[in-house]
């Protein structure tokens, strides 16, 4: 699997996400075994937060990785912003943790901005770090104007990746995001890369139906949202982390790493889910 640097820590390309995962005891079997199969392919970068499920994805997924060593796959997960300070973060991690039955996390984000100072925020992931309880830390859902003042703080600059919504039919973060992160080193994780979640639910039908998209994906015969893959990969610094409920679906996902398409139909797409070319605000789910 073709990896990255985030501001240091080496990250795969593709990993998989953990939105919804544990929401339906009826679907966990079939989710485990999901997690476990994109393992087997390369897909060691596992997503979740203590938000998703009020905890249940960080418990489905520790179930998931029993059994397996822990150096077999890296960890994420992120904390809420009303426990990202001094009096919550730490038992929020712990938490974490337990739920998770790791003693640390590769990879610890403050999922969105809220009231607490980032000062505070990031002096407290410090400690972490040098804890042991996690190895780096990050941020979520953060725009250019962010990342600015998270690198006027001290040790605001040791943050290694920034997780945003990105997807084909959301691209407004090429234009001034992604070329920043990217001067400074830092990964931008790229969540709902397939529109699947929430509100981008009508969207993702739109796509999936899309003439043009279904044009190249069939002269390639790949599915629509293989090519939505495919798009994420292409760039540099970036690292896609979908959803997959079932082990076909992670196969699926796992083919888009190797996917080529040529630069005249990445123009037909372009033409139709254009690149910006002005600021434009930041997308979030």
């Amino acid at each position: 699997m073709r990896a990255i640097s985030a501001n240091g820590m080496q990250m795969p390309v593709l990993g998989q996400g953990g939105w919804r995962i544990g929401d339906e005891p009826q679907k966990a079997a079939s989710e485990m075994a999901a997690l476990r199969r994109g393992l087997e392919l390369g897909m060691n970068l596992i997503d979740t937060a203590e938000m998703y499920g009020d905890g249940d994805s960080e418990l489905l997924i520790g179930e998931a990785l029993r059994g397996i060593p822990r150096k077999a796959y890296l960890l994420v997960s992120k904390v809420y912003p009303h426990n990202a300070g001094r009096p919550n973060i730490f038992k929020s991690c712990e938490a974490s943790l337990k739920r998770l039955a790791t003693d640390y996390l590769d990879l610890y984000l403050l999922h969105w901005r809220g009231s607490t100072p980032l000062s505070e925020t990031v002096e407290c992931m410090e400690r972490l770090v040098r804890s042991g309880k996690i190895r780096r830390w990050g941020v979520s859902n953060f725009d250019v104007d962010d990342m600015e003042e998270l690198w006027s703080i001290p040790n605001g600059s040791n943050c290694a990746a920034n997780q945003v919504l990105y997807h084909i039919g959301s691209r407004g973060i090429e234009y001034d995001l992604i070329p920043w992160l990217a001067k400074r080193g830092v990964a931008v994780m790229a969540y709902c890369p397939l529109a699947q979640a929430g509100t981008l639910t009508r969207m993702r039908k739109d796509i999936i139906t899309d003439e043009t998209l279904v044009s190249v994906a069939a002269k390639y015969k790949l599915s629509v949202t293989q090519i939505m893959l495919a798009f994420i990969l292409r760039q540099k610094n970036l690292v896609a982390i979908p959803k997959a409920g079932s082990v076909r679906h992670v196969e699926e996902n796992a083919t888009a790493i190797d996917i080529r398409i040529s630069d005249e139909d990445w123009a037909r797409i372009d033409s139709v889910y254009w690149p910006p070319t002005a600021k434009m605000h930041l997308d979030m789910e």
